[in-house]
């Protein structure tokens, strides 16, 4: 089943959506969760999409806030510097290359330095427009980072499609009024507006009136 969507502008999350870094996420977070005596499968539910401070707070709810955000430096570090096995979802580089003169931004919940580091490891051009962790005060599921990227686009929200993987993600891109097109098999369930496997169905084209987005492939 193919889908046609029209919009003004396009907001891509990285981890998941345009960046395969799921084992390294794991690797550092299981090491995490062994390290606090905590089950490995309940800390991999709550991260995915968020500030690793803000998982930490969620996980160790008793912990001093000091001592998470020391602990989320240090981990953002270790995961910058660790590059083994990120890869791109498919069909990314070629989404990345036909928005280069598009409406666009990344919207992450990575550092800059963290973001840098994975967009490159999986051969991946950089959007001149990223809201990162740097630059929001909530991370998702707080709506603060797409309405950041929209307000810098000057698009309103609601023109704005969001592509997003992760529960948290999908539901601070609904919270800022976007629809959001979720990307694998995962995002089935967290309540995306429309589904696709990957990226390699995902075409987008303009005109004077703004961007379609076709979907060849909706799960």
């Amino acid at each position: 089943m193919s889908v046609t969507i029209r919009a003004q502008a396009i907001l891509l999350d990285m981890d998941g959506t345009l960046v395969d870094s799921s084992a390294v996420v794991e690797r550092i977070w299981r090491e995490w969760a062994s390290e606090h005596s905590l089950d490995p499968a309940e800390v991999l539910a709550i991260v995915h999409g968020r500030q690793s401070h803000e998982s930490m707070a969620i996980l160790l709810p008793e912990r001093p806030v000091e001592e998470n955000l020391a602990e989320h430096w240090a981990m953002a570090a270790r995961e910058t510097a660790d590059t083994e096995h990120i890869a791109e979802i498919a069909g990314a580089a070629a989404l990345l290359a036909s928005l280069a003169s598009l409406p666009h931004a990344l919207v992450t919940s990575a550092t800059v330095p963290l973001a840098r580091a994975r967009m490159e490891a999986a051969g991946l051009l950089m959007p001149a427009i990223a809201v990162t962790a740097e630059h929001v005060r909530a991370s998702k599921p707080d709506p603060e980072g797409f309405l950041a990227a929209a307000s810098t686009l000057d698009v309103a929200p609601d023109e704005c499609v969001a592509f997003e993987d992760s529960d948290a993600g999908i539901t601070a891109a609904h919270r800022a009024g976007m629809r959001v097109i979720g990307v694998g098999a995962g995002a089935v369930q967290h309540g995306a507006d429309w589904t696709v496997p990957d990226l390699s169905g995902v075409q987008v084209t303009a005109d004077e009136e703004g961007l379609t987005i076709t979907l060849s492939q909706v799960v």
